[in-house]
């Protein structure tokens, strides 16, 4: 009989377990169905009282994130529309006549490139954004006639001259207003591997004729200052659009 009553008892004191595992198993099969079906009342209810301050921190960042958002946005419009309206970044009046280029213009891209075949050369110029300097001709009329004069915008090339199969001449010239001046030249060599560069001496260590005999020699392949001219206003534009561009991506970023 005692035997009967302890296992009478047990069976008594695990029921309620049983019971009690039982409708967590029905209840964590209603949270799997409820979430499915986005309801997530239950839950709310249970993390509302072991977490009562998580929801409402997070609410509160998502507030904060969507108003720093929102306010950024307000700026980049701004920005975008003043952009738009400068002078600064009109478009350029069409290509001359007499440019002797094909201009290959890349949205995105920090530079162009120019192409043409001059008695079967091919010319490859490389043109970069300009080095715009401010307060040109404001030199101080103090300033003694050795002092270096101030800089001027100026726009990087790098002017590739190539024949068919053959070795092509590299320059890295600087054009400045009615101005170009060269800087280095190398010769490359297609054929290897690697595309062997010989770097040649310091341009300005050439004898002067050698290096006038250069600047004619991109002269008559159109490396000329009516050229360059209309580069550096080209570029400035350029400039501007690619502005706008990276400012329209960036406000698309943040409204996705």
């Amino acid at each position: 009989m005692a035997f009967t009553s302890i296992l009478r008892k047990t069976a008594n004191s695990l029921a309620p377990l049983a019971i009690r595992l039982a409708r967590v198993q029905r209840n964590y099969h209603s949270c799997i169905f409820t979430a499915l079906n986005h309801g997530f009342q239950p839950q709310q209810h249970t993390v509302n009282r072991f977490y009562p301050n998580t929801l409402h921190f997070s609410t509160a960042v998502d507030s904060q994130k969507s108003a720093s958002d929102e306010s950024l946005l307000r700026v980049i419009e701004s920005e975008i529309q003043c952009a738009e309206e400068s002078d600064e970044y009109d478009q350029a009046e069409g290509t001359p006549s007499e440019f002797p280029f094909k201009i290959e213009d890349t949205p995105g891209l920090q530079t162009i490139t120019l192409t043409r075949e001059y008695d079967g050369e091919l010319i490859k110029v490389n043109v970069h954004m300009p080095d715009l300097v401010t307060g040109e001709g404001e030199a101080d009329d103090d300033n003694d006639d050795d002092t270096e004069k101030p800089s001027k915008s100026n726009v990087p090339l790098v002017v590739n001259v190539s024949k068919k199969d053959g070795p092509s001449l590299e320059f890295n010239c600087t054009a400045y207003p009615d101005e170009i001046t060269i800087d280095s030249l190398s010769v490359r060599n297609p054929n290897s591997e690697d595309e062997l560069a010989y770097e040649g001496p310091d341009f300005y260590d050439l004898d002067e004729n050698l290096q006038k005999a250069f600047h004619k020699y991109l002269e008559i392949r159109g490396i000329k200052p009516s050229t360059t001219n209309y580069l550096h206003e080209y570029m400035i534009n350029k400039d501007g659009r690619e502005y706008i561009l990276w400012l329209k991506n960036l406000k698309k970023f943040i409204e996705e």
